[in-house]
């Protein structure tokens, strides 16, 4: 039986590639090696082209002077729609799905950075002398400790790790404007189902005017006053306000059943809406085009995602030159069968060096190199539709909040001469100049009014929480 022979690498000289290797080492563990990633201004201009931000926004020039304010939930006032968004950041699903990836990103940055440090590993063998087989390593019994580092000479490892970091800078910022987008959905919602439930209280009110104007088509009919068509198209009218009604109540159920799973209940309407809808709060700043874009996370994040694409490109080029690994081991054998070299010391250590240089793959390192180009510029393309997503959400949000302002005032307006005409009616009802129908036909005016109103409030809310949204503001009350 011939003797296994174990050897241990010579340590290398100190001689002048000893001490090439180790400036090269040096430079491996310097950050000048690895190109940092494109700004945010780059990152723009290269995303943008020739699109000039303009220093205030188009559709209401007069707030962009004032920075934005952060809490805008506390500004409503509410503490039943604190509740609800408080609820909703625990319970809802999605805001769930996004904090697991934000968690697999956060372990993929230590996945990448461990690649970048030493790594351990123990090595035991045992066996007897009559364990048999074919193994001829169960005859050899010992442990040994072994160590290795890629020297990472050309940032390959480093540029691996900081686009795993920026993968969870970009996660991490989809969460904020999900939690964002939450508590808004959330808001909206709340407003909604106030309003629909207001509309529904008057809905019940105006069928009991037509029902008035129904009865008092019939007793019109049996004096000889009215006519069968006449109650006809009253009890018409009576069926389809009916149905009004009940159209309302099934959206307001909608809407709460809409909210009960946005904060993580079981949809069954059982929520209970306010009596009121909330007073729209003061205007606030909406700062500039480029503060927003600086500020606003899902923008934030599709500008990581381009610094993310950055790095993998610089990681694909890396992988074209040689990699180096420094490796250590120490341990001990022994055998009661086979008999080892006369020179072999026990316990023994060595020191070595792998060097893995690729000469040729078919194209498919070129290849990578390609695709990662590619992915980088469809990054940017990204980052291009989001930034002008954004910047079209504030300028629809300030006009239409601009809009839903006048409209609010003529119909406030509106609503006044309605109430006034109503009691004219009334009065001349009292005096006999005017019958019951006239009196219920111009409360059924103040009824509609009523209810443009209520929904031109609703969306002046919505509107105003999607200019939140929109500036990228941010809901929690400002950390101490």
């Amino acid at each position: 039986m011939s003797a296994v022979s174990t050897s241990s690498p010579t340590p290398p000289r100190r001689n002048s590639s000893g001490r090439a290797l180790a400036s090269l080492i040096l430079c491996s563990l310097s950050s000048a090696c690895v190109s940092p990633p494109p700004e945010g201004d780059q990152v723009r201009a290269e995303a943008l082209g020739t699109m000039e931000l303009p220093q205030a926004w188009k559709a209401d020039p007069s707030q962009s002077a004032q920075l934005v304010a952060d809490n805008w939930l506390q500004s409503f006032n509410d503490s039943t729609l604190d509740a609800l968004v408080h609820e909703a950041l625990i319970n809802n699903p999605d805001l769930r799905v996004a904090g697991m990836r934000v968690e697999q990103s956060r372990v993929g940055v230590t996945i990448a950075r461990a690649a970048l440090r030493p790594s351990l590993g123990i090595f035991g063998t045992g066996g007897s002398k009559t364990g048999g087989g074919s193994d001829t390593s169960s005859a050899l019994q010992g442990i040994m400790l072994g160590a290795s580092w890629e020297i990472d000479l050309w940032g390959r490892l480093r540029y691996a790790r900081n686009a795993a970091q920026e993968d969870y800078a970009s996660a991490h910022a989809d969460l904020e404007f999900a939690r964002q987008s939450i508590a808004a959905a959330v808001a909206k919602a709340w407003f909604a189902a106030t309003a629909l439930s207001l509309r529904a209280n008057i809905a019940n009110e105006m069928t009991g005017s037509y029902r008035e104007l129904y009865s008092l088509a019939q007793d019109r009919e049996r004096v000889g006053a009215g006519s069968e068509a006449d109650t006809a198209t009253a009890l018409a009218s009576l069926r389809q306000t009916e149905d009004v009604a009940r159209q309302v109540e099934l959206a307001r159920d909608q809407a709460l059943r809409a909210l009960e799973l946005l904060v993580g209940r079981y949809p069954a309407a059982e929520i209970k809406a306010r009596t009121e809808l909330i007073e729209l709060p003061a205007s606030f700043g909406t700062g500039i085009p480029l503060q927003m874009l600086e500020r606003r996370p899902d923008v934030i994040a599709a500008e990581r995602r381009v610094a993310a694409a950055f790095n993998r490109v610089g990681e694909a080029k890396a992988a074209r030159f040689p990699q180096l690994t420094l490796n250590a081991n120490f341990g001990a054998f022994e055998s009661e069968i086979l008999q080892l070299k006369e020179d072999y010391e026990n316990p023994s250590g060595g020191l070595g060096a792998r060097l893995l240089a690729p000469l040729y793959q078919g194209g498919a390192i070129t290849a990578k190199v390609e695709i990662r180009t590619l992915q980088q510029k469809e990054a940017v393309a990204g980052y291009a539709r989001v930034a002008l997503q954004a910047i079209g959400d504030v300028e629809n949000a300030l006009a239409i909040s601009q809009s839903l302002a006048a409209r609010i005032t003529l119909l406030t307006e509106a609503l006044n001469e309605e109430a006034r005409a109503l009691n004219f009616t009334e009065t001349r009802f009292r005096i006999g100049r005017a019958d019951r129908r006239a009196v219920e036909q111009q409360r059924l005016n103040v009824f509609n009014a009523r209810m443009a109103l209520i929904e031109l409030h609703s969306d002046e809310l919505a509107g105003r929480v999607n200019l939140h949204l929109a500036l990228g503001g941010g809901f929690d009350p400002p950390s101490t």
